[in-house]
């Protein structure tokens, strides 16, 4: 699986096709996206293996997004079902992905301590708030490198991570590829990668003010511009409609019928 190569601003029209695809039945993305969100909060409070846990499920619940997102590009409806879909379709495949993404952030965190970073690693691995800003200044200043290798390997996991799921469950790729794929894609496409990003990032402070309600549509639409970045970089026969100046096209099967 190769991606195609795509202009910087496809990372709008990403934002765009998941608000659209948002709009087909808003009511429940809100009430899915809350679901899962609680859910994911609720096992991470889990003592000892809560945290790992949510690592290792995470695929697989947004594997059940994704095939929602599906359903809504094809004229189907988005249903509650959706949000186990994932655990039904490739489960065994996405919780492998989980484990991997597991794996790379204790191998981030070890090449973090091995670089100077020993001090800021207790405190992230510790769980605690730091009460005190001066031991937090510190152990920042003391991992200078640590904590530019850390930012660096954790961006390329993430870009192994996004569209991982999506090629496990629709073009059946194992993890090993699907992460290869994804990053990849993602490599070829920094320009379009960095619009998005910096796009959400700002919605992200918009949706915070006053308290935090913005997310309440944000969550949904962020994860169907997921679906919206993959069948974009990774095109096939009916893709979901382009957009454009605020307007949304039918489909072209719609177009033709």
């Amino acid at each position: 699986m190769e991606a195609r190569k795509v202009e910087a601003a496809n990372g709008w029209l990403w934002i765009k096709q998941g608000y659209w695809l948002f709009k087909k039945s808003p009511v429940l993305w809100v009430v899915l996206a809350t679901i899962g969100l609680v859910g994911m909060l609720a096992i991470s409070h889990i003592p000892v293996v809560g945290d790992p846990l949510v690592t290792l499920l995470f695929p697989a619940l947004l594997g059940g997004f994704m095939l929602g997102c599906r359903a809504l590009e094809q004229g189907e409806e988005l249903e509650l079902a959706h949000l186990f879909a994932g655990f039904q379709h490739n489960m065994q495949q996405l919780v492998t992905l989980g484990g991997i993404n597991l794996v790379g952030q204790l191998l981030i965190l070890g090449m973090m301590m091995l670089t100077g970073g020993a001090t800021l690693v207790g405190i992230m691995m510790s769980g605690e708030p730091v009460t005190d800003p001066e031991i937090l200044k510190q152990a920042v200043a003391g991992a200078g490198a640590a904590l530019l290798l850390g930012i660096t390997l954790s961006l390329l996991l993430l870009m192994a991570m996004q569209l991982a799921p999506m090629l496990i469950i629709f073009d059946k790729l194992s993890p090993v590829p699907a992460l290869k794929a994804s990053l990849r894609a993602f490599w070829r496409n920094l320009m379009p990668l960095t619009v998005y990003s910096l796009l959400l990032l700002l919605l992200a402070i918009l949706a915070s003010l006053p308290i935090m309600l913005g997310w309440l549509i944000l969550l949904p639409v962020i994860i169907a511009s997921m679906y919206a970045a993959y069948r974009d970089l990774f095109p096939m026969e009916g893709n979901i409609p382009a957009v454009t100046e605020g307007e949304v096209t039918a489909p072209d099967d719609q177009v033709q019928s």
